[in-house]
């Protein structure tokens, strides 16, 4: 495994990656990408709103992406690419500025692997990694160091594990998933019984299904199912720091933001978004398309295709509502105040 050099590209290079059209120097040269900023000449970045008028006017970026409607904003940058999502076309250059290190297939001398594990010959062991009994390992996929993949496990092609992911018996990984550090997946719920004057542990015996193309963040947790599975539905992203309780079952396309936490048994439909520190109570339903905005908490169904927020969450217009009653509620207050002070005058 070898770094790759950081290539360079032209600004007409730029162009034909982005289906855009060149305004300045087609020959400026640039290495790698920067924000308007902190970018300098041998950098290119975007100027895709207008609210970065400023940091555009004085950025010394080599080449700048512009929307159409930007284009002729004043700025010291005269190497501009014309495009009509520049955050879009960046996005699209940064695997060539910053190409990922070589896969090379192989298991490390200092992985333990059970004899009875299958591991495809096309994937990846790291260093310390722990493979169990009867766990299968699809071809392409990456087990980054120290992670430990627990007995029956199975990891599917060309997924990614960073360093010290835990998978505990019972979880399924479909294909191209990624599983930041410290994600722990497959853990028991928090599930007891009071009972003889001490809380009783369920046993959880469902499992932890995890979709193709999901990706999980850093130190997320999600536990696996008591008697029926925990469900991420393919092509859901969460972020770092999310937990998921026991036999949720969350939908394709899916979003949740750092810090949420969706207690036992919620399901929740396809394309729902959860903003950073919103959550949900236990068994309840999400409708599809659903929104929940930052810090929402979620006691009761959501239908589909509605955007709630607020504490307890509601549909937002009536959290709004009732946030401009409480403004005003407070200027009437003051008035009446005002008027009991010069009642009590003689």
């Amino acid at each position: 495994m070898t770094a790759r050099t950081t290539p360079t590209m032209t600004a007409s290079a730029i162009a034909v990656a982005v289906n855009g059209v060149v305004v300045g120097d087609p020959d400026c040269v640039v290495r790698g990408v920067a924000p308007l900023d902190r970018a300098t000449g041998a950098q290119v970045s975007f100027f895709a709103k207008a609210g970065y008028g400023e940091l555009f006017a004085t950025s010394r970026a080599g080449v700048v992406l512009v929307s159409p409607e930007l284009a002729e904003t004043p700025g010291l940058c005269v190497n501009r690419v014309i495009v009509a999502k520049p955050h879009e076309a960046m996005l699209a250059l940064l695997p060539t500025f910053y190409p990922q290190l070589d896969f090379v297939a192989g298991i490390h001398p200092s992985s333990v692997v059970d004899p009875s594990a299958d591991v495809a010959a096309g994937a990846r062991v790291d260093a310390l990694a722990v493979i169990g009994a009867g766990a299968v390992i699809g071809d392409g996929a990456w087990i980054g160091a120290s992670c430990v993949v627990g007995d029956g496990v199975t990891v599917g092609a060309q997924s990614r594990l960073h360093p010290q992911v835990t998978l505990y018996s019972g979880t399924v990984v479909g294909a191209r998933v990624v599983l930041h550090s410290g994600a722990r997946i497959g853990s028991d719920g928090f599930g007891y019984v009071y009972q003889g004057g001490a809380h009783q542990k369920i046993p959880h015996v469902g499992r932890c299904v995890i979709g193709d193309d999901v990706e999980i963040g850093a130190n997320s947790t999600i536990d696996r199912g008591s008697i029926d599975d925990t469900v991420i539905g393919a092509g859901s992203k969460l972020d770092n720091l999310v937990h998921v309780g026991h036999n949720v079952r969350i939908g394709r396309l899916c979003l949740f933001m750092a810090h949420v936490g969706i207690s036992g048994s919620t399901h929740i439909g396809d394309g729902v978004i959860f903003a950073g520190q919103s959550g949900a109570a236990g068994h309840l339903e999400v409708g599809t398309g659903a929104r929940l905005a930052a810090r929402a908490a979620v006691f009761r169904d959501v239908p589909a295709g509605e955007t709630w927020s607020g504490t307890p969450a509601r549909p937002h217009r009536e959290e709004l509502r009732k946030d401009a009653s409480l403004h005003r509620l407070a200027a009437r207050l003051k008035e009446l105040e005002a008027l009991l002070d010069a009642a009590k005058q003689p």
